[in-house]
This record gives C-alpha cells, structure tokens and sequence, in this order.
C-alpha cells in the first residue's frame, strides 16, 4: 500500500521527546544482526546528521526561521544520537569503515536503478565503482592490521574486488561539478535520491577524517587521508545534482520528505523488532515535522507544498544485494572518466585531472600499498599464513 504523505500527521514537536537512557540503548550486534540493519543504521545517522547541517546553516541565513529550524534541530540531534549509538564497540573503527562503504555500495546502486533522470543515474554508478574500490581496500588493510575476513561485516553481500582503481580517481574540482536538476521540471524521487547520497557521502567523509588520525600505522593514516580526499569530490559532485535555485524553506522541506522516505523504506525492509521500533518511532515524528515545515512553506512562500510531492511516497529504497548490478556497471564503466560536467573514455579524460593526479601521488599511492598482493578470498592473511607454514 503507497504511503500518504499528507494525510499521515505524525507526531507534534511538543511531543517529541527523549531521555538519556531511552537514547542510548542496547547496540546492535556485528554478527548476530542482518548487515542491511547495520545498513539502515548508517544510512539512517547519515541522513540526520544531512538535517542538522543544512538546518544550521539555514539558521545563519534567516533570522524568522531560527526558532522553528532550532526546535526541530533538538529532536533531530537526538535522533542522530539514538540511530548511531545503535552501533556497538564490538565493532572496530576498520570494521565501521567496511560497513560504510557497503552502505555507499549497495544503497548507492539501489538509487541509480531507479532514478528516473538517466544523466543522474550515470552519476551515482560512476561514483559507486570509486566506493566499491574503496571497500576492497579497506579489506585489505583489515586483513594486514587486524588478521579480519571483511566478510564477516558483510556477510556475503557485497563482493570484494577491485573497482576503479582509488589512485585513478583524483581529479580536478573542474571535473567533480555535475549539472543540478532543474526543480520544475525534475520527478519528486530525482530530488529524494540527491539529498539521500549526498547524506550519506558527507557523514562517510567526516568519519574519515575523524578516524584516520587515530590509527598508528603510516599506511592506513595515509589510506584514510586518500579516501577522505576521495569522499569530499563525491560530496562535490552529489551535491551540485540539486538545484541551486531551490529556496530556504523549499529545501528544508525537502529534507524533511527525505528523512520521511528513508525512515518509510527502513520500516518497510527491517528485521530486527527492537530497531525497527526506532524506524516507526522516527518515521512518526519526522512526519511531525514536515507538516510543522509545510505550513511555513505555506505562511512565508504563499505556496502549496502539494507542487512539491505526490500524495504518495515513491517506492521504497530496495535494502537488498545489488552484486548483479554492479557487476554489470563494473565490466561496463570501470574505464570512464570525468571531464568537465560529462563522463568520458579515460582516453579523453581532461589533463587538469590529470595533472592533478600525477602530483598528488608522486610520493606514491597509499591505496596501491596496502592492497599490494591482495586478493580475497575467505579467512585471513594470517590464516593463510600458517597454513603455508604447515
């Protein structure tokens, strides 16, 4: 059954409240939980860290919206706090760092084959195969660092193989800026789809940052520190796809239906009771606040947010394997390039990319390093070790 986002009211702001320990519950567990539960957490934590950002910065923009963006702001930080600490200590920083990049993988290749905007859908598949590299070498250094199979994170959903090779993906910011969809003309999931990746980008980005300086290896600071750099042309490029002429309150309401979307396909696709709980609690009270969103919309712009969306929601975003897909988009495109707004024949590829590139791994390639001999398969390196010495 489609779900109506007009007619389902949700819960009130002044309803929406927490407690310490009613946040921070039990985490879920690595091993015993389904790898698309720890998916939809950190999508999920993604997603509302993508509100708090732009809700801030809509704040330092307008002062008639600051104390509705900061009283929304409050349950959205809680919320961000509750769907992250989900996240266990049994779980290593390399270990997140896989889990992240199965969230970059699969819901990324989800969203491009059914974004319905074919310049968009190229997009999101040609920054899919950089995360799909970017998740093999991780799966390297985990192995040399920590003697850890990364499957045991993924569980047999993801492959782990070499994508487009992360030393070949550094390019100029001329070639990382991609054309905005048009907000007139562009489908409701166009616009759904490009603040959901962008989200997921961004978070992925500063966990980066933030953990690569706590390693003590040279290579993986050095991995983390490539990656990152990595990441932030990908928020780049996912976050030029939306329009620029969008206002304010226009895109806070887009961040709202977004949060409503993604919670909607997390409630449709989970398994674990006590977590999907959490989705129905969010679900309600995101619906809360894009109503409390959509009747600003209709004081300050004199507008009806119904030009925005349909009465119902898209189909759900598909929390499944995408290893046929990606397969396919990997033997197809793995050689394309970027140039400019368009992708290209690395034959053809700009030669400020290139430049830039041969500078910036002169001293050599962190990612060529450390998977340098690598190739999956199931165990550890330290396993084959010894079976070598036997």
């Amino acid at each position: 059954m489609a779900f109506d986002l007009f007619s389902a009211k949700g819960a009130t702001l002044d309803q929406q409240r927490f407690t310490w320990r009613d946040m921070v519950g039990k985490p879920i567990s690595k091993l015993d939980d389904d790898a698309f539960t720890r998916v939809r957490i950190i999508l999920m934590n993604g997603i509302e860290t993508e509100a708090l950002r732009f809700q801030h910065m809509a704040a330092r923009m307008n002062r008639d919206l600051r104390l509705s963006l900061a009283r929304t702001r409050r349950t959205e930080q809680h919320q961000a706090t509750m769907v992250n600490w989900l996240l266990g200590a049994d779980h290593s920083p390399l270990e997140t760092t896989i889990a992240y990049e199965q969230v970059a993988i699969e819901v990324t290749a989800a969203v491009a084959q059914t974004e319905p905007d074919s310049y968009i859908a190229q997009t999101y598949r040609f920054g899919m195969l950089e995360d799909f590299d970017h998740l093999y070498r991780y799966s390297a250094l985990l192995d040399r660092l920590e003697g850890k199979d990364a499957n045991n994170i993924l569980q047999s959903y993801s492959d782990i193989l070499p994508g487009r090779p992360t030393m070949d993906e550094h390019r100029s910011p001329v070639d990382d800026v991609r054309e905005s969809y048009d907000r007139n003309k562009a489908a409701p999931l166009t616009k759904l789809h490009a603040l959901t990746i962008t989200a997921a980008e961004y978070q992925t980005h500063d966990y980066y940052m933030n953990i690569g300086p706590l390693f003590s290896d040279p290579v993986a600071r050095q991995l983390y520190a490539e990656i990152a750099s990595i990441e932030e042309q990908h928020v780049t490029q996912y976050g030029s796809l939306i329009d620029p002429q969008e206002s304010v309150l226009e895109q806070w309401l887009l961040h709202e239906a977004t949060e409503v979307y993604n919670y909607y396909s997390c409630v449709e696709q989970e398994t674990n009771p006590r977590v999907k709980a959490i989705w129905e609690r969010f679900l309600d009270y995101e619906l809360g606040h894009f109503h409390h969103v959509a009747e600003l919309f209709k004081q300050h712009e004199k507008r009806d947010p119904a030009e925005l969306f349909p009465t119902a929601l898209p189909e759900p975003i598909q929390f499944a394997s995408q290893r046929d897909f990606v397969r396919q988009v990997l033997a197809q495109e793995v050689d394309l390039r970027a140039k400019g707004t368009q992708f290209v024949d690395k034959s053809q590829e700009s030669q400020a990319s290139i430049d830039y590139r041969t500078h910036i791994n002169s001293d050599g390639s962190p990612s060529e390093i450390v998977a340098g001999g690598y190739i999956w398969s199931p165990g550890t390196e330290l396993n084959r070790k010894v079976a070598v010495a036997v």
